[in-house]
């Protein structure tokens, strides 16, 4: 009987305790989208934002689950409230799916986020899909097939600059004692 209570209390603490980190990757996503980022001057109004870079470091050190939810809730958040309601269903999605593939490939083969080669490559294949979603959200909102391209650039360079600052923070965040022991 001890047994079976033992476990049910760590399988409990497991839960709450994936749930607070889920939950604060999902505001620090937010927070690096609503208060870091630059408003584009072509293509819809989207913005450059850091929320992306916090997606893949979220994705890459936490796994697929995580990475997704922290994506989907943090900047569909940002949508919510920031005045960009229209797009929410759209970031929701794409994000979701975003952090989903990165957090799949950098967790792969039985690495953990660990190999740097795999979570450029986990990034790199997340972007044309994050791009496409918001290519057809556009097409459906705007009913123009034409009209998302001017988006594109924009769409390219959140996602090369997300890029280019998560790598090295994942580095160096894997030598912590944190993620040393896990």
């Amino acid at each position: 009987m001890q047994n079976i209570q033992g476990q049910s209390y760590t399988r409990t603490r497991t839960k709450t305790f994936d749930l607070v980190i889920t939950s604060i990757l999902a505001a620090l996503v937010f927070v690096a989208t609503a208060f870091i980022n630059l408003k584009l001057p072509f293509g819809q109004g989207g913005l450059i934002h850091l929320g992306t870079s916090m997606l893949f470091i979220s994705a890459i050190l936490f796994g697929p689950k995580k990475g997704a939810l922290a994506g989907a809730i943090g900047m569909g958040l940002f949508d919510i409230t920031g005045g960009w309601l229209i797009w929410a269903p759209t970031t929701i999605i794409s994000r979701a799916l975003q952090g989903a593939i990165v957090g799949k490939i950098a967790w792969s083969k039985g690495h953990k986020g660990d190999n740097v080669g795999l979570n450029i490559l986990a990034a790199v294949v997340s972007m044309p899909v994050m791009i496409a979603v918001y290519y057809i959200g556009q097409a459906i909102m705007f009913k123009s097939w034409i009209a998302p391209m001017a988006s594109i650039p924009g769409d390219v360079i959140q996602n090369v600059v997300g890029l280019l600052i998560a790598i090295p923070v994942c580095i160096v965040l894997k030598k912590t004692p944190y993620f040393k022991r896990s």
